[in-house]
């Protein structure tokens, strides 16, 4: 019957976010080498029921007052399910609950899940709708106790036996492989919707009811990356908005690694995707100007970059506030002033000076010439890099699972665009597009320089485009 030990399992709860709301009834039903063993009790969520939910399910914030806390149930619950098959009805509802409920009280909780809506779809494909009440309809079950944790356990139960009675256990056990074997997809999304996305580099995107993406990410493994998001093992808030929410996956693929991460950026900053909260940050880049001489030093963002002068200019930081505290790391490092830095504003000693970490400069101890020469040694290693190349060059990435070969032009850093064929290419050194200078593509690009092959490809480029004329 499906494996050696199932646990049945429904929550009832106080709303539909896992990382929020809270477990207001639990039950299970435990059936292990034919025995059965039934378990329940309400719990009290330590806040209020909303008068929706309360409405739905029966559960009062009355009849949860004086019930045990999950931290108290937990011990109980973890026994019940361990060492079998959990299922439940939808179950990235309940098993994100579960893991979330565990997590707080600082444990880990794991499972294998079977979904029983995967189930009925599965074996039932042509059967219509397959949520509870008409799975209840369809094959006939006894609810008595809708919409309350152990009854609705017990539905999950009658129905796998009425599986058993309608089908054969070879059919039902191949189904229940196979789909223990899959990600738990969001029951808005067609069952086969990761059948289609290659195990290859690229970029994805989800969708939900509108035009722009809700996310965009990359990976050199689509499948196994997509599919991680609605992996049974629900560490991530942003993965249980998203499965919400999203109703279509759409992804390009690409050659290689740095492909993917090229497009990422650009997808993310054109289209503002509203869960790519840290991504969207990097609009915020910053590099770090250092006078040749002793001056103020100031922040500037790419688009204020000329790509043909980055002399003086150090980082680049994902933001002027991670600046700032890599100057505040380095002043300590190297003994330098507060006050010359612009990390505080006063006269006299700075902080640092008073604590003993400021070789004096704000106290006329050190001259001004020798802690501007030590502040740019320290910086040295973050200084950014003048364009070793005479022009346009070629980053060539070859895929070896299906032959697709793509060449990334840049140009001083800008990356002008990607070609996959001769005449793509072609196109892109005659009419190059006008581009800024992106930080975060000289990011991408310096890492990689050392150990990949460069190809030369045009050694006037300059003539013809200056890649920080425009955005």
């Amino acid at each position: 019957m499906l494996a050696p030990a199932v646990a049945f399992v429904d929550l009832e709860t106080t709303g539909t976010a896992a990382d929020d709301d809270r477990v207001t009834d639990v039950g299970i039903v435990r059936v292990e080498n034919g025995v059965v063993s039934e378990w329940s009790t309400l719990v009290n969520p330590g806040r209020s029921i909303p008068a929706a939910i309360q409405a739905l399910t029966g559960i009062t914030n009355a009849m949860v007052a004086h019930a045990p806390t999950f931290d108290r149930i937990a011990d109980e619950v973890a026994t019940r399910i361990a060492d079998s098959v959990l299922v439940a009805h939808n179950a990235r509802f309940d098993y994100g609950f579960l893991k979330h409920e565990f997590a707080r009280l600082g444990r880990r909780f794991t499972a294998r899940v079977l979904c029983t809506v995967k189930l009925s779809r599965r074996l039932y494909p042509d059967a219509g709708p397959h949520h509870l009440d008409a799975i209840i309809e369809r094959h006939g079950l006894a609810a008595p106790d809708r919409h309350r944790a152990l009854g609705d356990a017990r539905i999950l139960w009658s129905f796998v036996q009425a599986l058993y009675r309608e089908r054969t256990a070879e059919e039902i056990e191949l189904v229940v492989g196979r789909i223990l074997r899959t990600p738990s997809l969001p029951p808005q999304l067609p069952a086969d919707a990761l059948d289609r996305i290659p195990e290859a580099p690229g970029v994805y995107l989800f969708y939900g009811l509108n035009a722009l993406p809700l996310y965009v990410g990359k990976s050199v493994n689509l499948r196994e990356r997509v599919a991680a998001h609605f992996s049974a093992d629900y560490r991530s808030a942003n993965d249980l908005r998203l499965s919400a929410e999203i109703r279509r996956i759409e992804f390009e693929e690409t050659a290689g690694e740095l492909g993917a991460l090229l497009r990422e950026s650009q997808l993310v900053k054109t289209l503002l995707p509203a869960y790519n909260h840290r991504l969207r940050r990097r609009e915020d880049m910053v590099a770090l100007f250092v006078p040749p001489e002793p001056a103020p030093l100031s922040y500037v963002r790419s688009c204020g970059i000329d790509p043909g002068a980055l002399d003086h200019l150090y980082g680049p930081f994902s933001s002027r506030r991670l600046a700032r505290e890599i100057l505040r790391r380095v002043a300590a490092e190297e003994a330098l002033c507060w006050t010359a830095l612009g990390l505080e504003r006063r006269r006299g000693p700075c902080f640092a000076r008073q604590v003993k970490k400021c070789a004096g400069v704000c106290v006329d101890a050190e001259t001004p010439e020798a802690h501007h020469g030590r502040l740019r040694d320290a910086l040295a290693p973050l200084a950014l890099r003048r364009w070793p190349y005479p022009g346009v060059v070629g980053v060539r990435e070859a895929s070896l699972l299906d032959g697709l070969t793509e060449v990334h032009v840049f140009d001083r850093w800008c990356w002008l665009g990607t070609a996959r064929d001769d005449a793509e290419l072609g196109a892109l050194l005659e009419t190059p597009p006008r581009t800024a200078f992106d930080l975060d593509v000289y990011r991408l690009l310096a890492r990689r320089l050392e150990r990949t092959k460069i190809l030369p490809l045009h050694a006037r480029a300059h003539e013809r485009v200056d890649p920080a004329s425009s955005a």
